[in-house]
């Protein structure tokens, strides 16, 4: 019997977010990108065929999936703490510089020996990269808004690393939550991303850069979704936008079944909306989100009461909600297993 991942995976809503790579113990799964066709017998996807094939049985792949996981009904229950906040050292950053001086803080004062990010090239062609120092970390500033499957180099990093930190969107966060809980404790910290939606690389520097932006991929500063647009800014100082709508429909298709905005698996999630232009928006999540705010917290500029606040984060949760809960729901109909969005606080 195939494991559940392989109907994830039938049912185009399999999120690539690395885990089921990472955990393997035969090693029988590799996620090549998140896959335009998803045949689980395609071997674009998979290095042995469809996983499955080669399954020893063991299922760790089920227990680690974010969408076998299902969803939580009210991302903010589990939220100790919200305010903004602005890294001391943001040159270069995206917004306020949060998840870059948090990690960079831990870096220096020891608390942690590894850390899985995403970086990038003059081209904007993601790659995934472990961190090990502060000064690696200045090499992954700045949101990229394609995906990939960042949770899959947990598995090199487990076995080089006791204390590694995770920076991601709401599934490598979610999945990065669930190996913790089922598979290794060395994951001490999960940084989780504010995410609506996200882009095949191809997608985004093929055909929404050059002929929905018509700006040159190596012109591009910045990048970043806000107030009602997507904004690239240009190493000329041009500024160019169009409204999300007209992009939003090139969003990888799990990102349509997706219903965690604020990453609420996460212990600390970080955003910019809910906050002053310059600052980030900070979500404490758990008591291990908390312990290691503190320890970098003389490290950041915070203000208490932001806004325009929760508010507008929740009216932002609920049309992404909104748009997406109903796809979910009739995916779950055709799964063997039950998932869905359930009633409690992580």
């Amino acid at each position: 019997m195939p494991p559940k991942i392989a109907e994830v995976i039938d049912h185009d809503v399999c999120a690539a977010c690395g885990a089921c790579e990472a955990v393997c113990p035969i090693g029988a799964v590799a996620v090549k990108k998140a896959a335009e066709i998803r045949d689980p017998n395609n071997l674009k996807l998979y290095e042995k065929g469809a996983g499955y094939l080669v399954c020893e049985g063991c299922l760790t792949c089920s227990r680690i999936c974010p969408v076998v996981d299902g969803f939580i009904e009210n991302e903010l229950a589990n939220v100790r703490k919200f305010f903004a906040a602005k890294s001391r050292d943001n040159v270069g950053s995206q917004d306020g510089g949060v998840t870059s001086g948090i990690l960079k803080s831990l870096f220096k004062q020891d608390k942690i020996d590894c850390a899985v990010g995403i970086t990038r090239n003059e081209k904007w062609e993601p790659e995934v990269v472990l961190l090990t120092s502060a000064e690696d970390v200045e090499r992954t500033r700045g949101t990229k808004y394609t995906s990939d499957p960042v949770v899959a180099a947990l598995r090199e990093a487990f076995e080089k690393y006791d204390r590694i930190a995770v920076v991601g969107v709401p599934c490598q966060a979610h999945s990065a939550k669930l190996i913790r809980d089922n598979v290794s404790e060395k994951i001490v910290l999960i940084i989780g991303l504010l995410c609506m939606e996200s882009f095949h690389r191809d997608v985004m520097l093929e055909k929404i850069i050059p002929e929905i932006m018509k700006v040159k991929v190596e012109d591009i500063r910045k990048m970043e979704f806000t107030k009602g647009k997507f904004w690239v800014y240009t190493n000329d100082g041009e500024v160019h936008s169009v409204p999300i709508k007209d992009v939003a429909k090139y969003a990888r298709n799990p990102c349509h079944h997706c219903c965690d905005y604020t990453s609420v698996f996460a212990d600390i999630s970080v955003g910019s909306v809910g906050a002053p232009d310059g600052w980030n928006s900070v979500f404490i999540r758990t008591e291990v989100g908390e312990e290691y705010f503190d320890m970098v917290h003389d490290e950041m500029e915070i203000m208490e009461d932001p806004k325009p606040g929760l508010d507008l984060v929740g009216k932002l949760i609920d049309m992404k909600r909104k748009n997406n809960a109903g796809h979910f729901a009739e995916v779950c109909k055709e799964f063997s297993f039950e998932t869905g969005i359930r009633n409690e606080i992580v």
